[in-house]
């Protein structure tokens, strides 16, 4: 028996090896002409045949155009990396932000990962900011701080301007909004740069401080916490042992409360009254989705019911969205009217958690429990979607009208965003923007005001060139609608921070609001 389970072990891993070269060297090979016009006919129709508002923003006579134009544009091998390089900029055209293009990237054996886990990449600790038409650094984790304030002139031999705007043209925001494309592409730059460039083990960048250019080069080193590891530990005492573990059990619950992010030591959701006037609530919610979100609004709105807080600031400023259900949970703090958060969600046929659950791309695991229980998800799909007037509608439990929460809060209500403030962010101000009490200030979501096809994805691999492609099934919008379409929520005071103001540590958004608040209390 032990002999047969050593067998099958090494079977799996030479299958798994295998694999990995297999897929490395169709993704570097040079593909055939036909085969890869082959693949954008297939990504095409995979987007007829399951994106419920293929031609909300750009019509089909154009969309058909620029598919066709993009297979006569290919007329020699290329590999896989410069199909993507192609193919982006295409489907960009369908104006729809939660449609992605994934690039391809080598794939590691499980010894080649493991090693590659003990170290870390340096460039990955910078964070980067597109203010004024240039690359800035922003913050420093773990590294070099005089880094902070620097512009970053070149990559190598590119002008990082230059891959901004080439990297700007690879994915897209809802509609015809333009204020996602520096934001994301400025707090994203290091995934569009791996997307571009692949694995790298070395990278060199020129920094521009005033007038003078300096070179650093980023490389991959072990991570800290390997040499802590091989650091001797001193022998801890029983009553350290047990203070530890408290500490620990405290921690734990915290970092499920607030939704502990480890790349940064910071958290998703905070909340805390301002210095300068008790009477102010401050609540920073970085992204809906992370960890366990109902005690903390429960404790936040107990607080500011409880100090019967006049102001509260709502900071959705870079929040690219998440779950629909922590959105919906905050709203009926917010709202003092029964609502509704989004109507039933338009489809493309009575079986969209199929298409979901059986993506192309999906877990072998996940098909077959999936197919396990297939007959019991048609089911649930056939009684929870209805079709209308020619097409199909899913009824999610968050369009059923609900009611308030008993401690929601009433006062003034300022909203913080910004062109990161995006799906499920647009969500909840699209609602909070009817309401006469909410100041909106910052600049125009990247989101649309009047909705987005998100809520469950299908995610399609290209048989040849092995790119992803992630569409989503389901059409999510509120009963609130603006003309024209395709715009995200627009302020009512419109504040654009520059680079001075980062460098001296100023937030001109939140210190409008404040100064707002104070000329009303002194009025």
């Amino acid at each position: 028996m032990k002999t047969l389970f050593c067998s099958i072990l090494v079977l799996m891993l030479l299958v798994s090896c295998n694999s990995v070269k297999k897929y490395n060297e169709q993704t570097s090979s040079l593909h055939a002409v036909e085969d890869l016009r082959s693949d954008v006919d297939k990504v095409y129709n995979q987007l007829k045949r399951h994106h419920p508002k293929l031609y909300q923003y750009t019509s089909k006579e154009d969309l058909d155009f620029k598919f066709d134009s993009l297979k006569t544009s290919i007329k020699s091998p290329i590999n896989s990396r410069e199909f993507y390089k192609k193919l982006s900029p295409v489907v960009r055209f369908v104006r729809q932000g939660h449609i992605s293009v994934g690039s391809v990237n080598k794939r590691f054996t499980r010894k080649e990962r493991k090693l590659l886990k003990k170290k870390k990449f340096q460039f990955y600790d910078l964070d980067f900011e597109y203010l004024n038409q240039k690359l800035w650094v922003t913050n420093v984790r773990e590294e070099d701080s005089t880094l902070v304030g620097c512009e970053v002139f070149k990559i190598e031999d590119d002008l990082a301007t230059d891959l901004v705007k080439l990297y700007k043209k690879r994915f897209a925001s809802d509609g015809y909004n333009q204020t996602l494309y520096n934001r994301y592409v400025g707090k994203g730059f290091p995934y569009f740069y791996y997307k571009d460039k692949g694995f790298l083990d070395s990278l060199t960048l020129t920094f521009k401080l005033k007038d003078s250019l300096f070179n650093r080069t980023f490389k991959r080193i072990p991570k800290d916490k390997e040499q802590v590891k091989s650091a001797k530990k001193r022998k801890l005492t029983k009553i350290e042992k047990k203070n530890n573990r408290i500490a620990a059990k405290e921690k734990h619950k915290n970092d499920r409360k607030y939704g502990f992010i480890k790349k940064d030591k910071s958290y998703t959701r905070n909340f805390k009254f301002l210095e300068v006037d008790p009477t102010v609530g401050y609540m920073k919610i970085k992204a809906f989705g992370n960890r366990n979100y109902k005690k903390f609004y429960k404790e936040s709105f107990a607080k500011l019911d409880s100090a019967k807080t006049k102001n509260l600031i709502l900071d959705l400023r870079d929040n690219v969205g998440g779950r629909i259900s922590e959105v919906d949970y905050l709203y009926a703090y917010l709202t003092d009217k029964n609502y509704k958060l989004i109507e039933e969600s338009e489809v493309v046929n009575r079986l969209p958690y199929l298409s979901f659950l059986m993506s192309d791309a999906s877990p072998n695991a996940l098909k077959i429990v999936s197919g396990l229980f297939s007959p019991f998800i048609v089911i649930h799909n056939l009684i929870k979607t209805k079709k209308r007037d020619g097409r199909f509608y899913y009824n999610l439990r968050f369009s059923k009208e609900k009611a308030p929460k008993s401690m929601h809060y009433s006062g003034n209500l300022y909203v913080l965003i910004n062109g990161n403030s995006f799906s499920a962010s647009s969500l909840i101000s699209t609602h909070l923007k009817t309401n006469k009490r909410v100041v909106f200030v910052g600049e125009e979501t990247g989101g649309a005001y009047n909705g987005c096809v998100a809520g469950i994805y299908k995610i399609y691999e290209m048989p040849t060139s092995k790119l992803k492609i992630r569409m989503g099934l389901m059409q999510v919008e509120t009963s609130y609608k603006q003309n024209p379409d395709g715009y995200g929520v627009k302020p009512d005071v419109k504040i654009l921070p520059t680079i001075k103001d980062r460098n001296l540590k100023k937030d001109p958004e939140l210190e409008w609001v404040l100064a707002n608040i104070k000329k009303k209390k002194n009025s």
